[in-house]
């Protein structure tokens, strides 16, 4: 049958032609050597090999029409060979790579497009051959550079798949996607359009045909009619001259020991069969976890919210030579090997879950373009709880950082590993490349951004509700991690004595922050709100473990509302995987336990993320009274929002009408409009930023003030390197560890 996608590259001619144009019989098609030569070498080759393979498993002759036929069929479809482009399934960090394929006397072999092994791919390189796809004949006709021989010999493949020991398979989710299982390795391939894939499939299943497989059934049929002849043996013991009672005895011992061996070999037979019946299981086990787990990666992948990191990211690693497209491409070639390495998943709980009418409930956050006090509560409350907030003062705030001075070079993490390989690390400076212009300290007031939270907890408190009070303080603790979303840098480590003051009326806050201590590093800060005051202290203590790090906070927050009702709470823990391949993420898990002076306390489970979560960042708690009564129960996610319903309610297996029912603490302000490689939130754009008027105000110690940091939001990354290194060895130098 023709296929549109298909085109057949002539050796007589340079514009591709349509295959169901060509009007040659099938014993006159040209040789792509030489078009003179009115042979069809292929079809011969097939055919030969197929009757001797028939003939050798004992095929009658009558069936070499049969394989003639069937070479028929091939030679329509696959002809002198077939190449195309190809999207081959790399590994979790490099998703779909575009490869080269080229099928050909019977093995599929597929070479890179970009980077130092790329292959070079023009009319006469595939010369003879049918290309399948558009984008593979535009690749091809893109070519305007002479080719050299070395060009049009035989190239080296990055890969290679023996279809006479695979087997192919198509997705049954994807109608673009196939598959092909090798026995020890699986090839996850997309073709660009569904024609495209039809045809590879078409063409592969017609050349994996030619090769004669016998079945199982007959490998396995059972032999029940075997004898033995004792009749040689007998004529050689009468030459001997042995007795006949001899030779009886003889005869009589060796089909013995026959049907003893005989009974051995029928158990290893059924042995073997049901080795091979449960590796065929646990084969096809094998393909269809790995097809659901290629599919989540894919669905995942495509989602805004991804995309957005990953845009961000690639902005990072950019480096001077992205004017070259070839040489970008070579910068981030990857290898082959299917590494398996964990990929985030990203699927939120429907906004529609909840009651969001206007009516009902609104979204509480900075969610306005130009303002970040702009509040929103339950309409159904007392209106000083509602209004909390409208009181500030709007000021005017940056909405962005400033554009970069200089182009950022990447850097290879192996060589800075390599390079400071039996180093003291006390004493590694870390490139900027690694940091994002924010210190410990401004990330301590980072997590203050949605203080309006305290603001009517304290208001709930004066109304006598205390369980709607510690419910905003619970949503208030969750609501700090929100912004470690996609944030792959880390911030800088303060210098011992430095500090942050942080004037916030537009907020109602006043904060303060310093570190304490260098070895180990403790920061503390102390903040002063509407009616509550707020302070703690930080150390974390961390555990790499290779390709991930675990870091334990160790310390304790503490929350004073000035009608003297305290709360104490500490962190969980934190982990940031994929440090040295795939894509970065961080995952918060562990228990919060919120302890109250008074009434209620709080238990908050943060669920640790697996590998192929679908709904990752989970957080559910409830709220009890001093007898172990459950007044309230929450729900919801460290990155989006937080829920809650009066009373017990198990989450698991809820539908819609129940959470329906569920009312809105806290959700995640809007991303800015200008994102950043750093991925920082609005709130943390406006930390760091340094105006005329405050520069005169601000002690010489402050985090605004230090010149590495300003030096990287400016983008001036070589003075931020090594204004970074002096900073570092100075206070190793004054603190008695250089």
């Amino acid at each position: 049958m023709s296929n549109p996608s298909v085109r057949n590259l002539s050796p007589s001619s340079s514009a591709p032609i349509s295959r169901s144009k060509s009007t040659l019989p099938l014993d006159q098609i040209q040789c792509p050597c030489n078009p003179s030569h009115q042979v069809l070498y292929h079809r011969s080759r097939n055919v030969n090999y197929y009757n001797r393979m028939k003939q050798k498993n004992g095929v009658s002759s009558g069936r070499e029409v049969t394989a003639a036929l069937v070479d028929v069929k091939l030679n329509n479809i696959v002809g002198n060979g077939i190449s195309g482009v190809l999207f081959k399934w790399v590994n979790y960090g490099k998703g779909w790579k575009p490869r080269w394929f080229v099928l050909q006397d019977g093995v599929l072999s597929y070479y890179k497009l970009h980077g130092p092994d790329k292959i070079v791919v023009s009319q006469e390189t595939e010369k003879g051959c049918k290309v399948i796809g558009e984008e593979s004949l535009r690749i091809i006709t893109s070519c305007r550079k002479p080719i050299c021989h070395q060009s049009l010999t035989r190239r080296k493949p990055f890969g290679e798949v023996h279809l006479k020991v695979s087997s192919i398979r198509e997705s049954k989710s994807d109608d673009k996607r196939f598959s092909i299982y090798t026995g020890t390795k699986m090839l996850h391939l997309r073709a660009e359009t569904r024609d495209d894939k039809v045809a590879w499939i078409e063409a592969l299943q017609a050349v994996k045909d030619m090769f004669p497989r016998i079945p199982n059934s007959e490998l396995m049929v059972q032999v029940n009619n075997a004898s033995v002849s004792t009749e040689k043996l007998r004529q050689q013991l009468m030459q001997e001259g042995v007795s006949e009672l001899a030779i009886q005895d003889s005869e009589q011992i060796m089909r013995t020991e026959f049907l003893t061996m005989q009974k051995q070999m029928l158990l290893l037979r059924q042995k073997q069969y049901l080795l091979i019946e449960t590796l065929r299981q646990l084969e096809a086990e094998k393909v269809d976890l790995e097809n659901t787990v290629v599919n989540e990666s894919q669905n995942k992948s495509n989602q805004g919210a991804y995309a957005m990191v990953k845009h961000d990211r690639s902005e990072g690693n950019t480096t001077d030579s992205d004017d070259d497209p070839e040489r970008v491409d070579a910068a981030e070639e990857e290898t082959d090997d299917d590494d398996h390495n964990f990929f985030d998943t990203r699927e939120f709980l429907s906004s529609s879950s909840f009651k969001d009418n206007g009516s009902d409930v609104r979204a509480s956050s900075f969610s306005s373009d130009d303002g970040l006090n702009t509040l929103g509560s339950e309409d159904d409350t007392d209106p000083q709880i509602k209004s909390v907030g409208n009181s500030f003062p709007y000021i005017k705030r940056r909405k962005k950082l400033p554009d970069p001075v200089e182009k950022e070079k990447g850097i290879s993490l192996w060589s800075m590993i390599k390079d400071n390989i039996g180093k003291d690390l006390t004493k590694v400076c870390l490139p900027v490349y690694f940091n994002e212009p924010l210190s410990s300290l401004q990330k301590c007031f980072e997590d203050l951004e949605y203080s309006y939270l305290l603001d009517r907890a304290n208001e709930w408190g004066k109304r006598g509700n205390s369980l709607m009070r510690i419910l905003n303080v619970a949503a208030f603790a969750v609501s700090g991690y929100s912004s470690t979303e996609g944030r792959i840098c880390k911030p800088f480590n303060p210098l011992l004595g430095e500090t942050y003051e942080a004037d916030f009326p537009d907020k109602g806050l006043h904060f303060f922050s310093e570190k304490v201590s260098h070895h180990p590093t403790i920061v503390a800060c102390h903040c002063e709100g509407t009616g509550w005051k707020f302070w703690g202290d930080s150390n974390l203590k961390s555990k790499f473990w290779g390709r991930s790090i675990m870091l334990e906070p160790v310390g304790v927050l503490t929350l004073e509302f000035e009608d003297g009702e305290v709360f104490q709470w500490s962190k969980v823990t934190t982990s940031i995987y994929n440090l040295i391949l795939g894509k970065l993420y961080c995952d918060h898990y562990g228990t919060m336990q919120i302890k109250g002076n008074r009434e209620y306390s709080c238990k908050l489970k943060f669920k640790e993320q697996s590998i192929v979560d679908r709904n990752p960042h989970q957080v559910h708690g409830v709220v009890q009274d001093k007898n172990g009564k459950t007044a309230a129960t929450l729900f919801g996610k460290w990155n989006e929002s937080m829920q809650y319903v009066n009373g017990e309610c198990s989450i698991k297996g809820k539908g819609q009408e129940s959470l329906s029912e569920a009312d809105l603490l806290w959700k995640k302000s809007k991303p800015p409009k200008f994102p950043t490689r750093y991925n920082l939130t609005r709130f943390a754009i406006t930390l760091n930023e340094l105006t005329p008027d405050l520069k005169e105000k601000l002690p010489p110690t402050d985090s605004r003030l230090r010149p590495d940091q300003r030096f990287l939001e400016n983008g001036e990354y070589e003075m931020a390197n090594s204004e970074k290194l002096r900073l570092e060895q100075r206070q190793r130098q004054f603190s008695g560890f250089a």
